[in-house]
Parts: C-alpha cells; sequence; structure tokens
C-alpha cells in the first residue's frame, strides 16, 4: 500500500519507519530539511513537498505539533488551497498529531466533503513506543472507518481503541497527558523530598513502583538522572516529550474543561508549573525535567 506521512518529528519519523518495514511504500516530508535528510539516511523516500507526497497514496498520515499546524496544512492558510484539493476521493486519512477536537471535527466535515475518509488518531507511549512500534492509538472515527485503518495502524502500534466519533481521539488523548503531567510532577515531588533526606533515587523508586504509588513514570520514565538508563533523564532530558508540547497539552485539556465547565483544579496547577518550568528556559527539555524546579539545590 502507499502511503504518504507528513510530519517526521520524534514521534512521526519512526512511525513512517516502521510503516516502511512492514512492507508499506511510503512517501514522506516534513518542513525541516533536517528531519528529512536523517530519516532518508534512515531509508524513507522524501517527497519534495507534502503535495508530491499524497500522489497516488491511498492513505495519508499527519504526525504535526499543534491545531494550527493540522488546519494550515489540509485547510490551507486561508481555509482555502489545502492538501484536501490535492488528495484523490476514497483516501484514508488518519491524522495522529495531538490537538482541539473542535480542529479535527473542522478537518473532518471538510475531507468528508472532498470524498476523503478521515479520523482522528492521537498516540502515547513516547518516542520508545514509537521506535518500537508500540503506541497506543485513540482513535474517533466510525467503525467502518477504523477497520480500514487497523491494518495500518497496527504496524505502529500495540494498543488500539475506540474513543467514539471524529474528535473523540482528541478528547482521550487530552484527558491521558492531563494526568500525565499532574503524575510526573507528583512522582518528581516524591523523589525529590526523598532526596532531600539522604535516600538512593533509585532504591525508592524502586519501592514506590512496588507500592501504591506506583505509576507509568516510576515504571518506564523515571524523571531522576540515572534511575533509568533509557529515560530522557539520564540523557540530559534531550529527545522524548518536549515540556512545552506538555503545556500545550495541557492548555487543550483546560480550554476543554472551560468549555463543558468541568472541574480541573490539578490539571490547571500542572498547567502553571509547566509554565514556569518553560519560562526558566527549559521548554525544549523532555517534560520529565520538571524534576529540576522542585528539586533541591545541589542534589
Amino acid at each position: 500500500m502507499q502511503i504518504a506521512f507528513i510530519g517526521l518529528g520524534h514521534m512521526g519519523g519512526p512511525m513512517a519507519v516502521n510503516l516502511q518495514k512492514a512492507g508499506h511504500g511510503v512517501a514522506a516530508f516534513d518542513l525541516s530539511q533536517q528531519a528529512c535528510d536523517k530519516f532518508a539516511a534512515a531509508g524513507l523516500t522524501i517527497a519534495a513537498s507534502a503535495q508530491a507526497a499524497v500522489q497516488g497514496a491511498q492513505v495519508v498520515i499527519s504526525m504535526l505539533p499543534a491545531s494550527r499546524h493540522v488546519q494550515a496544512l489540509y485547510l490551507g492558510a486561508s481555509g482555502e488551497g489545502g492538501l484536501l484539493a490535492h488528495i484523490a476521493p476514497g483516501t484514508l486519512v488518519i491524522d495522529s498529531s495531538t490537538i482541539a477536537a473542535a480542529t479535527s471535527q473542522q478537518v473532518g466535515k471538510a475531507a468528508n466533503a472532498a470524498g476523503l475518509d478521515f479520523i482522528d488518531a492521537p498516540v502515547s507511549g513516547g518516542t520508545g513506543g514509537a521506535i518500537a512500534g508500540t503506541l497506543t492509538f485513540m482513535v474517533g472515527a466510525s467503525l467502518a472507518q477504523l477497520e480500514r485503518a487497523r491494518p495500518i495502524l497496527e504496524k505502529m502500534g500495540s494498543n488500539i481503541f475506540h474513543a467514539g466519533n471524529v474528535g473523540a481521539g482528541q478528547t482521550a488523548k487530552i484527558c491521558n497527558n492531563m494526568l500525565l503531567g499532574i503524575l510526573m510532577i507528583g512522582t518528581s515531588e516524591a523523589i525529590a523530598l526523598g532526596v532531600a533526606n539522604g535516600l538512593d533515587p533509585q532504591v525508592l523508586s524502586e519501592i514506590m513502583r512496588r507500592s501504591s504509588g506506583g505509576n507509568w513514570a516510576l515504571e518506564k520514565y523515571n524523571p531522576w538522572p540515572g534511575v533509568q538508563e533509557n529515560a530522557p533523564s539520564s540523557k540530559q532530558y534531550a529527545g522524548g516529550f518536549g515540556t512545552d508540547l506538555m503545556l500545550k497539552d495541557l492548555g487543550l485539556a483546560q480550554e476543554n474543561a472551560g468549555a463543558v465547565q468541568a472541574a480541573t483544579p490539578l490539571g490547571g496547577l500542572a498547567r502553571s508549573l509547566y509554565a514556569m518550568h518553560s519560562m526558566a528556559g527549559h521548554g525544549g527539555l523532555d517534560f520529565s525535567s520538571i524534576v529540576k524546579s522542585l528539586q533541591k539545590r545541589g542534589d
């Protein structure tokens, strides 16, 4: 199957590579020449533009940073002349970006009017999951659309959930990431408190991991340097999921909470803490670097 893949960041690039490894023809594109060069070296075919990438494609997948990028790609800067006009009718379009549910619904409506099948399928699992092909997909689509997309999604992930109609995948994702942001702050606070009292962070992490405080951050993404060899915290917080991306997702959660009048006080506090962390110059570091704002000086 011929697939166009737009967006070759920390997540999108490995996802596109896994599709190619599975035997699909992949034409990829990113506005970053550095990203294109990196994944061309990994064997991906790089198209000259997004419009060129979708020529002959049966499936189009996008993985972009924010709502405005998805709108600009598919609808064009002024709402006209976007990529939708260049995609053949009947093509399946999968957007795996994390964006506002309303944006997914807007693009989905325009795609349907153009005779395309559009679904939102944001992911969880981090860069490790993207590389290993073990991502979790939260899909907003009809059942028929999901089944059409499933053979493609299965080459990139091991868990595929049907959240509801278009936009529902995005809602599930912002709920998940709001919880993740809160958990990372709590985990960082707990480890920092233990270290301030002289505890070994690795021993304390293992105690909590096997106790009632156990969570995903302790299991796979420890924020304290040196505790887990492959975690971003042990690589100067490079790569992974950026602080500014977490801040964006927490903002989406707060916007949504306001729209539906839901109470999310911890989500609001987490957003404020990540905003201060970003303003302190850590926006480009992995979100687990929030521990820097919580640990005792000298630790």
